[in-house]
């Protein structure tokens, strides 16, 4: 029971507030608000105040109200759980044990971060560390830079820069390092970017993302000679995009050859907990420094990063900022040290051990797919997952496409890669679209290229990802892999069969995931290249809405939003029984129908409007010939109309029409002859794309069938079947003609001697017409 009732009440209010803001049903009933409401609006502070209920309603509106719902932001909030509300508590409780006096504070803080140090080294195999809590997970290895530099430099905290002038300090990085930290770090030393020297990996021998410890040792040599001094390295226990582990033990003999402080990080360091580690993770407890991210290896919100490393003199830790005589500032291990207790050393080697099995289950189900290849070093025990597709060639497939390679070099090559590159980030974001407990996402790596990883250490304690999960990811990435071979097989006999095609122009982007890109190219006919594009652009977009209303299985679209081509039919991805030679037919014959039609109306309103000048000058042709047959004198009002009283004038009417489809000026004579106007040419016919193809009951345009399935047979047979019965009987006597009864022998002889004597009577009139024509 707890006695003070400060703590007690503020117990309740975060259990009250946390059921707030994570109450689904509020958040539908703000949902189905209006967007913009005036509350939201930001005015003047309330002289009174408000309540917490109304603060933590703003709160919440804030959170939810005006931004749609994400899938991924919901799940993160409801696997928050009782060990997240343990770290949210302690930021409370940092707040309120900060009002204590001086000396009761710092016998709480210093109890706080003795016993959490002492857990987090035990914990991870750290003998003998100090602890150091820091929000940016950078901030502790910049720390430890500058607790080297005090260390090297024994005039540092006096004379400053001017000390790191005589000899320069080297800072050594890995290139597989995560993006941004070596600049990071020399920003906020005060260093120029010549004190980072990038190590390469391995190219040669060993693992492509290892450090290169040979190169290492003769940088390092190059640099002392030249008066340099090598300050510190930062290797990796888990890179930041496949999860590789340098070889820390050698790594750690060339620090101590050269007196350089080795500093570790990675995602792998999380498995230190588990009973059983590799070797090469283990090496890592003899190095100066770690840092370790709790909060998203366990699943816990907004607690800090750790960096524990050995130091023995209290007052240069105390100059680099490792340490704090402030005691406020030790109360940053408060929600760790709260959140460690809930949890126990149980429930924290088994959120590490689970992340590390379904690793293991995605690596041992990848094995058994094909055209699947992993990228990870030590598959035993890396709880990174690598992956990417690559469809593996035959004995020789794999020469041919060597020699081809070999004659165009490079150009093929890299087309390749940036296929697969593309292919692979599409794959990517479908997984993650499709099993969003994953949490899969794309990487870019230097020599593998575009790869999904699987770093469930990262995210399964936040997103819940289960057994289940994995082996869901498993369906659907077999489900994906046949439409990936297929679109990456037929790109090839697309790009052959618009090439050939006249009238179709085939586009080469190599950053869409599709079976490609084709534009319709109209005849220029002289016109500018202004009018030619708009024209171009207006029959592209409505072949694109054509295609679009076909019955396939096929997406039709313009492209990427950005970076995209323009006035192009961008295909998708697609699947083995595409018929592609009936694809780029219909893309053409559906082109020429658009541009045909274009050009009809374009050439009548030509027609219509060359027809209508005509017409004006041939009715004012007709007002001048009236004006000369009828006189000036009947033009005037009112004598016109006396002299043609007295006189009167006839003069036949004259009449005109005008054809639309002949588009010509007509006299309307014919039309008061024949009382009946004349229907004049018939229009010429409107183009189609007659691509008449029989198809199977259910068969999709686009589909070609399948020549060896049952349904295939069965249906052809039938069909075959109903051919016999409708066919007409022969005429060559068999078995049941002589079956016939008597009167229907006499019948058809009847029939057969009638028509004799028709065709003897047609004959004798033929002989006799030709004779009279001969005596005329």
């Amino acid at each position: 029971k707890v006695v003070d009732p400060t703590l007690a009440e503020m117990g309740k209010n975060l259990n009250e507030a946390m059921k707030m803001l994570e109450d689904n049903q509020r958040k539908v009933e703000e949902e189905n608000e209006k967007k913009y409401a005036r509350k939201d609006i930001p005015g003047p502070l309330q002289g009174s105040g408000q309540d917490m209920v109304s603060i933590l309603q703003l709160v919440q509106n804030l959170m939810h109200g005006e931004e749609e719902e994400e899938t991924s932001q919901s799940y993160r909030l409801q696997n928050v759980g009782e060990q997240g509300h343990m770290a949210l508590l302690g930021h409370s409780l940092a707040a309120y044990i900060s009002v204590l006096d001086r000396e009761r504070l710092r016998k709480l803080t210093t109890r706080i971060l003795s016993d959490t140090t002492l857990w987090l080294c035990r914990l991870f195999r750290y003998e003998n560390g100090s602890a150091y809590y820091h929000e940016d997970d950078r901030q502790g290895l910049l720390k430890i830079c500058r607790l080297v530099i005090h260390t090297r430099y024994e005039d540092y905290a006096v004379e400053g820069f001017n000390v790191l002038c005589t000899k320069q300090p080297v800072i050594y990085i890995s290139s597989a390092a995560r993006t941004g930290l070596g600049q990071a770090l020399c920003n906020q030393l005060g260093l120029p970017l010549s004190c980072m020297c990038r190590v390469p990996c391995n190219t040669m021998f060993g693992s492509q993302h290892q450090m290169d410890v040979a190169l290492l040792d003769r940088v390092i040599k190059d640099d002392v000679e030249s008066g340099k001094l090598p300050l510190l390295l930062v290797a990796n226990a888990g890179t930041p995009g496949a999860g590789h582990t340098d070889k820390l033990g050698r790594l750690k003999e060339l620090c101590e050859q050269y007196n350089m402080w080795l500093h570790v990080e990675g995602v792998n360091l999380a498995t230190l907990a588990l009973g059983y580690v590799s070797s090469s993770v283990l090496a890592a407890t003899k190095c100066d420094s770690m840092t370790l991210t709790l909060g998203s290896w366990l699943g816990l919100p907004a607690v800090p990063a750790v960096t524990l490393y050995r130091h023995e003199d209290p007052s240069l830790t105390l100059a680099a900022g490792l340490t704090s005589s402030q005691p406020v500032e030790k109360l940053r291990a408060l929600p760790l040290w709260l959140s460690l207790q809930y949890l126990g050393h149980d429930g924290i080697v088994e959120r590490i051990k689970h992340a590390s099995q379904l690793s293991q289950r995605l690596l041992e189900n990848l094995k058994n797919l094909d055209f699947i290849k992993t990228s990870v070093e030590d598959e035993l025990s890396s709880p990174v997952v690598v992956f990417k597709f690559f469809q593996q060639y035959s004995n020789r497939d794999q020469a041919s496409h060597a020699a081809q390679a070999s004659t165009i070099q490079h150009p093929v090559i890299s087309n390749e890669r940036h296929i697969y590159d593309t292919l692979n980030q599409w794959l990517g974001e479908q997984l993650a679209q499709l099993v969003p407990a994953s949490g899969v996402d794309v990487v870019e790596l230097e020599d593998e290229g575009t790869c999904v990883r699987f770093s469930p250490l990262m995210t399964s304690a936040v997103l819940g990802t289960e057994i289940q999960d994995v082996d869901q990811l498993v369906d659907c990435l077999k489900m994906k892999i046949p439409v990936l071979t297929s679109t990456l097989q037929l790109r090839e006999e697309f790009e052959q069969e618009v090439r050939r095609t006249v009238g179709l122009l085939y586009i080469e982007d190599l950053s869409w995931p599709g079976l490609g890109v084709v534009r319709y190219n109209c005849h220029s006919d002289g016109k500018n290249d202004g009018k030619q594009e708009k024209e171009l652009e207006k029959i592209n977009a409505e072949l694109l809405k054509k295609l679009n209303e076909l019955e396939s299985d096929l997406a039709f679209s313009l492209g990427p939003e950005f970076g995209g081509q323009k006035n192009c039919v961008y295909i998708g991805m697609v699947t083995e029984d595409l018929d592609v030679s009936e694809l780029v037919e219909t893309i053409a014959a559906t082109g020429r129908e658009i541009e045909e039609n274009s050009r009809l109306l374009e050439n009548m309103t030509e027609v219509v409007r060359k027809g209508i000048q005509e017409a004006q000058l041939q009715l004012q042709k007709a007002n001048e010939e009236r004006l000369l047959e009828e006189g000036l004198l009947r033009q005037i009002p009112v004598v016109g109309s006396v002299l043609n009283w007295f006189s009167p004038f006839q003069a036949s009417p004259k009449g005109r029409t005008f054809n639309l489809t002949a588009g010509s000026l007509e006299s309307t004579e014919s039309t008061y002859v024949s009382k009946a106007q004349g229907a004049g040419t018939t229009p010429p016919p409107t183009p189609t794309s007659s691509l008449a193809k029989q198809r199977l009951p259910g068969q999709k345009i686009f589909k070609r069938s399948l020549r060896s399935s049952d349904a295939f047979s069965e249906t052809s047979s039938v069909s075959h079947c109903d051919d016999l019965d409708q066919r007409p009987p022969t005429l060559s006597p068999g078995p049941l003609e002589t079956e016939k009864t008597e009167e229907q022998k006499e019948a058809q002889a009847t029939e057969t001697d009638t028509e004799d004597i028709h065709s003897d009577k047609l004959q004798h009139d033929c002989t006799k017409a030709e004779e009279q024509e001969n005596q005329r």
